[in-house]
């Protein structure tokens, strides 16, 4: 059974490090009262990953199982690009970094494993250039955990209306949680 979530485990670590590996450019002006434009940003951005994840997983049974991949990566993608366009706006886009980016998007899911990294790193959210060994490692750990959480996303194929309810639902909980990291974040470096 190991080895059967080995290759799905180092999916998910390829598929993460290929979505932070570039950080998305964005086309918004830094605010002098960002929070507004950030919550429309958020609400945005959840409403198409929910629209995004309950539209890929409504294919049932078995062949719902091919959507689970690509319904994350793409999530991911729309969250990615809400986290640039959140920095933009707190007038932080030229300091985004690949370790935001990660710190936004899984913060919710692994906060011990963010802060183990962070003791590790000498500080206290990962927002220094690490190697690209330590994101690796960082997205085997991050891959295991979702690929966990892909098998229980799959399961939900088996009941398709249904599923594709609670998953979109979930996508766009999930997607104002990374807002929520992103505002956090960049908020604070602002002083705003």
């Amino acid at each position: 059974m190991a080895k059967r979530s080995l290759p799905l485990r180092t999916q998910m670590a390829d598929a993460i490090l290929e979505l932070v590996v570039q950080v998305p450019a964005s086309d918004e002006p830094t605010l002098q009262h960002p929070a507004e434009r950030a919550h429309t940003i958020a609400r945005t951005a959840a409403r198409k990953a929910s629209l995004l994840a309950g539209s890929l997983s409504l294919p049932p049974g078995w062949l719902g199982w091919v959507t689970v991949l690509p319904e994350m990566v793409g999530v991911w993608k729309l969250q990615a690009q809400m986290v640039s366009d959140i920095a933009a706006i707190y007038g932080q886009h030229t300091t985004l970094t690949r370790e935001h980016l990660l710190y936004c998007l899984f913060k919710q899911l692994s906060a011990q494993l963010f802060r183990d990294i962070a003791v590790r790193m000498g500080e206290r959210v990962v927002v220094r250039p690490t190697t690209v060994k330590v994101l690796q490692a960082l997205a085997q750990k991050l891959g295991g955990m979702l690929a966990v959480a892909a098998l229980r996303k799959g399961a939900s194929r088996f009941v398709p209306l249904l599923g594709a309810v609670s998953v979109g639902a979930y996508a766009y909980y999930d997607t104002l949680q990374v807002a929520q990291n992103a505002v956090a974040l960049f908020d604070d470096k602002t002083g705003a």
